[in-house]
């Protein structure tokens, strides 16, 4: 049967592409635009290593384009779906640096039957600021790192405004031509390639000094790859400075590329891994940078949300909890009424047991209004549904560690606490999240009525590690089922340690 007649609800006009012509990679990713909210339906990624073809003299030698030009035929036959308006292409850094990019550009045009354009290493950090600032909610003062093929890019920024922008040309992939030749991994060549990044990082170092940002996020590449290593390795944490020494001398353990195995690390990153690492590593010690997170979008993210006039700067968080509360038919007035609870309380705890870099009360607030999206597969083992949803569903608006937290906040929200489950956090975070999860298990004990303005003012303290809920004289009482509920909530939280008084 032909399909040619557009069938009824199609609306090719609300799909838009974005292709990002790296130095590393060429990217291409396909979004879906319903109700207000993004979703992703494709992605596209190829290793060209173009930056692998520049010469001394600048001039991409042969081989290298005819690589890009052959992705760039895969790319083609996907943007023939997509309306010529809703497509965006930009070239970055080695096209930037091509004395022959004219060249390569042309007939990429032919191949993809679309306009390219190179945009200045200023606008790919805007760019990259965008993308991140759309999927990632950032807290005030954010600086955004983003490690490229050719050139890395370090923004400093406050909510969708980048205040400070600049744009190095120092890559993973240039850098391992310089620095790593032969595929030797030794101590003089990590310092050789640190040694030069350091003296670029060192010229831009004033413009962030005493920025006084609260937090660093970076956009994929080599901290995703740091990342993907620690998780392999059982290790729920941000990127610290210590983790990439650590990583650094296992580089340097190995010898070669060719024998460079650590656990996590994909294949297809392992050969621009240890020229990332080493600027990486410099860019921390530099700025000053204690903690980095990964963020949920980048370059090709801003690309597609620049074309979206109809998309405003409003919460990403919001959009992404409100989305998915109708995807999975959460009851919206109960999430919200567990959330309210449970923020009342968190915010009588002592400041020594909330403080944390990842937005506590976000991950909280995210948590309570997403406790009950495993009532959507069954009721018995609900809290697992919900993991196994969180594990596998993409949250914009927040770092993938900060996701984490709100999958482990599900699935401890109820029934008996596995002991295990904040294992893998390290200590600042994990005694955080404890704290949530208590907080969490008790709103959600009190809200189990599913009535409005019905629970009293509730003093929480905190004695000796142990929280003490204070309710007005005679109140439990008069509620027999919020009072045998919270004996059996008392009874499970001492089983894992935590006492908790009530009164």
């Amino acid at each position: 049967m032909s399909n040619s007649a557009q069938r009824p609800g199609l609306t090719p006009e609300k799909y838009y592409a974005a292709v990002d012509l790296g130095s590393n990679s060429f990217h291409m990713v396909v979004v879906r635009v319903s109700h207000g909210c993004v979703h992703i339906v494709g992605k596209v990624k190829q290793k060209v290593r173009l930056a692998a073809g520049l010469d001394e003299q600048f001039y991409l030698d042969q081989a290298s384009m005819e690589r890009g030009w052959k992705c760039l035929e895969m790319f083609a036959e996907r943007l023939q779906d997509i309306p010529p308006a809703n497509i965006r292409i930009v070239g970055t850094a080695t096209l930037r640096l091509a004395r022959n990019a004219a060249d390569f550009v042309q007939k990429a045009e032919q191949i993809l039957g679309h306009p390219i354009q190179v945009i200045s290493g200023e606008e790919e950090a805007r760019q990259i600021y965008l993308g991140v600032a759309y999927t990632s909610a950032n807290q005030g003062n954010s600086l955004v790192i983003d490690i490229g093929g050719a050139s890395t890019e370090v923004i400093l920024g406050k909510d969708f405004t980048p205040i400070t922008l600049t744009s190095m040309e120092l890559g993973c992939v240039t850098y391992m031509e310089r620095h790593f030749t032969k595929g030797i991994l030794s101590e003089q060549n990590f310092e050789a390639a640190m040694a030069a990044a350091r003296q670029q990082i060192q010229a831009i170092k004033s413009k962030f000094s005493g920025a006084n940002w609260r937090q660093c996020l970076g956009a994929s590449g080599t901290p995703q790859a740091v990342t993907e290593i620690l998780v392999a390795q059982g290790i729920n944490d941000t990127i610290r400075l210590s983790y990439l020494v650590d990583l650094t001398n296992k580089c340097i353990a190995c010898g070669s590329m060719d024998k460079l195995e650590i656990n996590g690390l994909e294949e297809s990153r392992r050969a621009v891994f240890p020229s990332g690492l080493a600027i990486l590593r410099v860019l921390f010690e530099e700025l000053g940078i204690e903690q980095m997170q990964i963020s949920g979008g980048a370059l090709r993210e801003g690309l597609i949300y620049g074309m979206l006039e109809n998309i405003h700067h409003n919460d990403a968080r919001t959009r992404t909890i409100d989305s998915l509360t109708e995807r999975f038919h959460i009851e919206e007035a109960q999430g919200h009424r567990v959330a309210e609870t449970a923020l009342a309380l968190y915010r009588q705890m002592p400041p020594s047991q909330t403080a944390c870099q990842l937005d506590a009360e976000g991950i909280l607030l995210a948590a309570a209004r997403l406790h009950e999206i495993g009532l959507h597969v069954d009721f018995r083992l609900s809290h697992h549904h919900g993991r196994y949803l969180l594990s596998h569903l993409s949250l914009p608006g927040f770092t993938k560690l900060q996701q984490e937290c709100i999958r482990d906040l599900v699935y401890s929200h109820r029934q008996e606490l596995d002991p295990d489950c904040f294992g893998g956090y390290q200590t600042d975070l994990r005694q955080v999240l404890m704290t949530l999860c208590r907080v969490l298990r008790i709103a959600y004990v009190l809200s189990i009525r599913r009535k409005d303005n019905l629970l009293p003012s509730i003093e929480l303290q905190l004695v000796d590690e142990q929280v003490r809920l204070v309710f007005p004289e005679g109140w439990l009482k008069a509620h027999p089922l919020l009072d045998a509920e919270l004996a059996n909530e008392r009874w499970l939280q001492h089983r894992m340690g935590w006492g908790l008084d009530i009164q």
